[in-house]
């Protein structure tokens, strides 16, 4: 089962809440029963507002890794800045 997004939390919470409040006070609810009835009915309008949103689509890959040929294609200035780059990953950021 997908997990929830932020929008199907926040969508749904606002829901429970604004429809709890608006049937409280239409229906001006002052028993226990009435009042269990327009939470009951706020939780189910939430998730059906929930589960109404669009799944979370997984973005496509675009970025693709180069041909073989050209990844293994290398000038000797290339080495040696790469292996510049290897000693000075230990280096403080402060030391020049």
């Amino acid at each position: 089962m997908p997990r929830p997004t932020a929008a199907q939390f926040f969508y749904g919470s606002a829901t429970v809440v604004f429809s709890a409040l608006a049937m409280l006070v239409l229906f001006r609810t002052e028993s226990g029963f009435g009042v269990a009835a327009v939470g009951t009915a706020a939780l189910a309008l939430g998730l059906l507002v929930a589960l109404a949103l669009p799944p979370r689509t997984k973005a496509a890959r675009k970025a693709t890794s180069p041909p073989t040929a050209a990844r293994t294609h290398r000038t000797i200035e290339d080495i040696e800045i790469a292996a510049a780059q290897r000693e000075r990953v230990g280096e403080h950021s402060l030391h020049r």
